[in-house]
């Protein structure tokens, strides 16, 4: 019970869908790549105003796949599982939102969604209706589409785990949430064999980029021991294998309000994050050039 009750506070701290919805003929023409929407700079900018980032409901984990032609992202009301929605980029443009249901039923919650780097599979999160059995799980593209998804047999499930991201050569990143930490799996003969924690002083949530330069987390402000609100930090991997500490991606990035889930697109132009900024403390998407990442990067 002490686990359950964990579980659900730390999916909520870390993380509901409304009733709008758009049908083929009222659906926003919207064409090119990042959804049809402008491409922000070195500010912030809200996602999609309306058509993802919808009042009244959080919007977390998007991913993108290679050729950015695919989006996927999780949605949740308050008190209620999580849902995994997408829509496709057909003839240049992009279609009406739809949900996804990789489980099938079989799960009452999915969410934070990766495509892997070659489009050949997707990752996931998936858990029950009491918010137990939190474990990542993947499915194989068919065609256009994905074939069955199943749990991913690895040690990674031996715990309650979230927020599962591939780099480039497939090592697979995640957080352990009992224990709060970033943790990862060597990629070996197609399989995930053991698990490792990532040796940074803190963070969840990471975002491990392609090459495994720098791994984004979000974090408690540990500037300001006055705030409570979560912030986005960079570590850069230094020439030994190590991490180097932590750097807030300041003010530029984060505010007052709690900022979580980072990600970058394939591309790696852009960085994406939730910001709880709307009434209720409730998240929107907000994205921004990764330049914001290059800034602080240390001088060799």
């Amino acid at each position: 019970m002490k686990h359950s009750y964990i579980s659900i506070t730390l999916l909520f701290l870390v993380l509901g869908f409304s009733n709008q919805s758009y049908s083929q003929d009222n659906f926003p023409v919207l064409e090119g790549p990042y959804f049809g929407q402008k491409a922000p700079g070195l500010t912030p900018e809200i996602f999609a105003k309306d058509v993802v980032s919808i009042n009244g409901r959080y919007e977390y984990g998007i991913s993108f796949s290679p050729d950015l032609d695919e989006m996927y992202f999780s949605v949740q009301n308050k008190g209620e599982s999580a849902d995994i929605y997408f829509s496709k980029l057909v003839d240049k443009k992009w279609k009406p939102i739809k949900k996804a249901e990789f489980t099938k039923g079989k799960k009452s919650g999915e969410m934070e969604p990766f495509v892997s780097l070659d489009g050949k599979k997707i990752y996931f999160t998936a858990y029950n209706s009491d918010f137990t059995d939190t474990k990542i799980w993947v499915a194989n593209r068919i065609n256009n589409g994905w074939g069955n998804a199943r749990k991913l047999n690895s040690p990674i499930n031996n715990e309650e785990v979230f927020n599962s991201i591939l780099a480039k050569n497939g090592d697979l990143f995640y957080t352990d949430i009992f224990k709060s930490k970033t943790y990862y799996s060597a990629f070996k003969n197609g399989q995930y064999p053991k698990v490792q924690e990532v040796e940074i002083e803190f963070g969840i949530h990471g975002f491990i980029s392609p090459s495994q330069d720098y791994l984004l987390v979000d974090a408690r402000n540990k500037e300001d021991k006055n705030r409570k609100d979560k912030d986005i930090y960079v570590y850069f991997k230094k020439k030994d294998g190590t991490w180097s500490k932590p750097i807030n991606l300041g003010d530029t990035v984060n505010s007052h309000f709690g900022e979580t889930v980072p990600s970058v697109t394939p591309d790696g132009k852009y960085l994406f994050f939730s910001r709880y900024n709307e009434e209720g403390e409730i998240a929107n998407f907000y994205w921004v050039s990764t330049q914001v990442i290059e800034n602080v990067r240390p001088k060799l």
